[in-house]
C-alpha cells in the first residue's frame, strides 16, 4: 500500500528507542535519571516488537554487573533478578569420546558475574524505565523509518496489524502509528530490519570490515537436584564441530536445579550440509555432558543470532536524527562470550548524548556526534580493542586460532600492531558437490529432540493470515540457485523448521521441486538472512506481539 492510502496517527517525543532490550531500556533509563537530575522535561518512549519486555530476549547469560552498578548502584536493593553468582569455571576440549580439561582463559573467568535469566533481568529494567517516567510499549513493532524532508531520521511507524496475505486490509486492520522524535537510538538487537535499513541510507558501514555471526541456540532444563551446581559453569570447543568450524558450548547451572544448555556454531562455516540445530543436539548425546539431562525435563527453547565482529566490524554509529546501541552495533566481547554489559553501557553513553543535544537549541541534527567520541574513550573500546584479534584467527582453523588466540593474550596482551580483517558469512558456503553430507542421528525423545517439539517450547506465534514477515527478492533463486548449488541450506541452517523444500504439485514436471516457508515457525533468530548465500531472503518485522515468547530464558 501506499503512504496515501495509510492514515496514521502521530505521536511526539523527545527520543524513540526502537528496542526493549538492555541497550534500550539502559539508554531509556539514563535519559529519565538525566531529565530528573537537572530538572527538566523529557519524553521518552521504548517499542518493542515482543509481547512483552523480554518475550524475545535469549542469551546465555553470565552476566558482568559492571554497566548496571554504572547505572543502578543500588540494584541489589531493587530486587534485581542477578540471583547466582558464578562460582567455579571450566573449560574442556570436547573429543568424540573424551575431553580434556584446559586452563580457563583470562577472558572467561566469571568472579563477580552472575548467571541469570537475561529475559527476567530485562522486564526488572523496563519496570525501572517505567517508574522513572518512560513510556514503554511492547507488543508494537517498528517496521519504517521516517524521514524529514532534508532527510534527516524523523522517527519509526509502526506496522499496520490485520493486514491480509496478500498486504491489503483486513475487516480488523489497523494502521500502525508515527513516533515522530528529536532523536531515534535503534537498539533493536542482532540484524535488526530498520538498522539494516538505516545502515544502507547513510553508508555507515564504509570503511569498517562485514559483521560476523554465530547462530547460538539454547535449552533449559529442570535437572536432577543430585546434579545440580548451582552457580557452576562449563565451556566446551572442538566435537561435535569439525577443525575448520568455529564454535562451542555452554551449560550454566542457575538457582532452582535449572541449567541453560547452548551450543554456537560461527556462520562462517563452510559446510552447506551443516545444521546448527542438529550439531547442538549431537553435542547433548557427549559421555561428559549427557550425563547432566538425563532423567531432566527440558522446559524451554530458542535460538539468536549474535554478533561475532568484535570493534573491526562497528559501524559509524551516528546519522541525522539518531543513533545505533547494542548489538545492533555489534558490541559483543566474543571471547568473553558477554555483551548485555557493553550493551547497556552504550545505550547509557547514547542517552548521555542525546540528552545533551536535546538542552542546545543550536546543535545540528546530527547532534550526537559526541555519542562516538565517547564510545571511543570509554572502556567498552578498550575492552573490545584488546581482544579484536581473536576471532578472526579461527578462519585459519580450531588449532591454529587456538594457539594464536593464547599468544595474543599472553605474550601480546592484545597490544598486537596488527589487525586482523572478517568477511561476510554468507560468501563461504561452499558448493555441495564439493563436500560431504552429514549424518546426524534420529532424537531419542530423553536428551535430543526434533525441531517442532523444539519450536513447540519456545511459545511461538503468529498471528494466521498475516503476510509473511520472511520475504524473498526473487522467487526463483531458492530452487534455481540454492537448491542447485548448495542442496538448499535454508533447510538446515534455520533452527526452527521455517524453510522446507517440497514437491511443486502446480508444475508439470512432477520432480519440480519448490521452497515451502513455514513463517509461523519462525523464532525471530535472523540467520536466514545473515547465512542465505546469495542474500535473497530478508527478514521484515511481522505484526507486533509475534514471534516467540521465552520464559526465563
Amino acid at each position: 500500500m501506499s503512504d496515501e492510502m495509510i492514515e496514521r496517527e502521530s505521536m511526539e517525543f523527545d527520543v524513540v528507542i526502537v528496542g526493549g532490550g538492555p541497550s534500550g531500556l539502559a539508554a531509556a533509563i539514563r535519559l529519565m535519571q538525566l531529565a530528573q537530575k537537572n530538572g527538566r522535561e523529557l519524553s521518552v518512549c521504548v517499542v518493542e516488537k515482543g509481547s512483552e519486555i523480554g518475550a524475545h530476549i535469549l542469551s546465555g547469560a553470565v552476566m558482568e554487573p559492571r554497566a548496571l552498578n554504572e547505572l543502578i548502584p543500588d540494584w541489589k536493593e531493587k530486587g534485581a533478578p542477578l540471583n547466582t553468582e558464578a562460582k567455579d569455571d571450566q573449560f574442556l576440549i570436547l573429543k568424540e569420546h573424551g575431553s580434556v580439561k584446559m586452563p580457563t582463559p583470562p577472558q572467561m573467568n566469571n568472579h563477580g558475574n552472575y548467571i541469570v535469566s537475561l529475559g527476567n533481568v530485562v522486564r526488572w529494567l523496563g519496570e525501572q524505565a517505567e517508574e522513572l517516567g518512560a513510556e514503554v510499549y511492547p507488543g508494537f513493532a517498528a517496521a519504517e523509518v521516517l524521514y524529514h524532508e532534508d532527510g534527516s531520521v524523523k522517527g519509526i511507524a509502526t506496522g499496520d496489524m490485520g493486514l491480509q496475505k496478500d498486504g491489503t486490509p483486513g475487516p480488523n486492520h489497523e494502521p500502525g502509528v508515527e513516533l515522530h522524535a528529536k532523536y531515534t537510538i535503534f537498539a533493536e538487537g542482532v540484524r535488526g530490519s530498520l538498522t539494516k535499513s538505516v545502515s544502507e541510507k547513510f553508508n555507515l558501514r564504509e570503511g569498517v570490515d562485514p559483521q560476523t555471526f554465530g547462530i547460538g541456540i539454547k535449552e533449559l532444563w529442570e535437572i536432577d537436584p543430585a546434579k545440580h551446581k548451582q552457580g557452576s559453569i562449563t565451556h566446551t570447543a572442538g566435537w561435535p564441530l569439525d577443525s575448520d568450524t568455529y564454535g562451542g558450548s555452554f551449560l550454566y547451572h542457575l538457582e532452582d536445579n535449572q541449567v541453560a544448555v547452548g551450543f554456537v556454531v560461527g556462520l562462517d562455516y563452510k559446510n552447506p550440509y551443516l545444521s546448527p540445530f542438529e550439531e547442538f543436539q549431537r553435542f547433548k548425546t557427549h559421555p561428559d555432558i549427557r550425563p547432566t539431562f538425563e532423567g531432566g525435563r527440558r522446559v524451554s527453547y530458542g535460538a539468536r543470532a549474535i554478533n561475532e565482529g568484535g570493534l573491526q566490524s562497528i559501524p559509524k554509529l551516528t546519522f541525522p536524527g539518531g543513533a545505533i546501541v547494542g548489538c545492533s552495533a555489534g558490541f559483543l566481547n566474543v571471547p568473553k562470550i558477554k555483551g548485555s554489559h557493553t550493551a547497556m553501557k552504550s545505550g547509557m553513553l547514547a542517552a548521555e548524548a542525546a540528552f545533551d543535544a536535546l538542552g542546545n537549541e543550536e546543535a545540528p541534527a546530527n547532534g550526537m556526534d559526541s555519542y562516538a567520541t565517547a564510545i571511543k574513550k570509554s572502556w567498552v573500546y578498550k575492552e573490545l580493542h584488546k581482544v579484536r584479534n581473536i576471532r578472526p584467527s579461527f578462519a585459519w582453523g580450531f588449532w591454529a586460532g587456538l594457539i594464536y588466540s593464547g599468544i595474543d593474550t599472553y605474550l601480546f596482551m592484545g597490544h598486537a600492531p596488527w589487525t586482523f580483517h572478517h568477511h561476510s558469512d554468507h560468501t563461504q558456503l561452499k558448493k555441495a558437490a564439493k563436500c560431504k553430507k552429514i549424518d546426524y542421528p534420529k532424537p531419542d525423545g530423553e536428551v535430543t529432540f526434533d525441531r517442532n517439539s523444539s519450536v513447540f517450547l519456545s511459545g511461538t506465534n503468529h498471528e494466521e493470515g498475516q503476510p509473511s514477515h520472511l520475504t524473498l527478492k526473487d522467487d526463483s533463486v531458492p530452487v534455481n540457485v540454492n537448491l542447485a548449488d548448495y542442496d538448499g541450506p535454508e533447510a538446515r541452517f534455520c533452527p526452527a523448521g521455517v524453510y522446507e523444500f517440497v514437491a511443486d504439485e502446480e508444475a508439470a514436471d512432477s520432480g519440480t521441486m519448490k521452497l515451502q516457508i513455514n513463517s509461523q515457525n519462525c523464532v525471530h533468530c535472523k540467520t536466514c538472512d545473515i547465512k542465505d548465500p546469495t542474500q535473497n531472503i530478508n527478514w521484515v518485522v511481522p505484526e507486533g506481539g509475534g514471534g516467540p515468547n521465552y520464559p526465563n530464558m
